[in-house]
């Protein structure tokens, strides 16, 4: 892999992400029934198999945009995703020869992004037979399993805002998911490491300049003078 070039080898990256997302998803699709699950550690991880329409831990665009439609919202949704998936290529190629972890976040974004853009592209025409929903071409929804039960009940009345409502910790969510947030999560915490100059993490530090030599005294230029041409002594005659 490291003789590869550097945008084939993160492009690698994503679609391991991409293969793994899927595996789990078909895994999940074929075996369970939507509200279905086991534990797989004890009351906090488990796998319980949800189906959602919008983006990333079910957050819809709908949810945001009341006035659109639920038909509207997720083409709309799926239309973005395919343009932002298409510049997250485009900035990946722009750092693939970045020496810090830059690219492969980005890589790990790129992966998450396409694996939940396959769901909602292919979904609702690939599980036709077996959803629950009316779907077709770019009407999928989105495969959720993963469930880490941190907090599950209804909050206090005193909650400004959400008092009352029935709340769950931490939202079911996939492979695609956590790899998104990961990427985006590191590049925020480390921005001031992964963000610098263009080109910083690759410079090397320009070594001091040499000190001059110091200038040989007259005394020692005259040893060394002799020692390079010593005199030869007189032969002595005969008498």
């Amino acid at each position: 892999m490291k003789h590869l070039p550097p945008y084939l080898r993160y492009l690698l990256v994503a679609l391991s992400v991409i293969t793994l997302d899927q595996a789990t998803k078909f895994a999940v699709k074929l075996n369970l029934l939507p509200g279905e699950g086991f534990s797989v550690l004890g009351n906090v991880l488990k796998i319980h198999f949800v189906e959602n329409p919008g983006a990333a831990f079910g957050m819809t665009l709908r949810s945001l945009i009341p006035v659109l439609s639920d038909e509207s919202a997720k083409l709309l949704l799926t239309l973005f995703s395919l343009v932002a998936m298409g510049a997250i290529g485009y900035l990946l190629w722009r750092v693939r020869h970045e020496r810090t972890a830059l690219p492969l976040l980005i890589a790990l974004i790129l992966g998450g992004a396409v694996g939940n853009m396959i769901d909602r592209i292919f979904y609702g025409i690939w599980f036709a037979s077996i959803n629950d929903y009316a779907g077709g071409l770019f009407y999928g929804r989105v495969v959720d399993m993963v469930y880490v039960d941190i907090y599950e009940g209804y909050l206090p009345e005193w909650v400004p805002i959400w008092g009352g409502d029935y709340l769950f910790l931490w939202p079911i969510f996939n492979v695609a998911d956590a790899a998104i947030t990961t990427g985006v999560l590191s590049i925020i915490v480390f921005q001031n490491r992964l963000l610098g100059k263009p080109g910083a993490a690759s410079r090397q530090p320009a070594s001091p300049p040499a000190e001059p030599a110091p200038e040989a005294s007259p005394a020692r230029e005259s040893s060394d003078e002799a020692a390079r041409h010593p005199r030869s002594e007189p032969s002595q005659k005969g008498s």
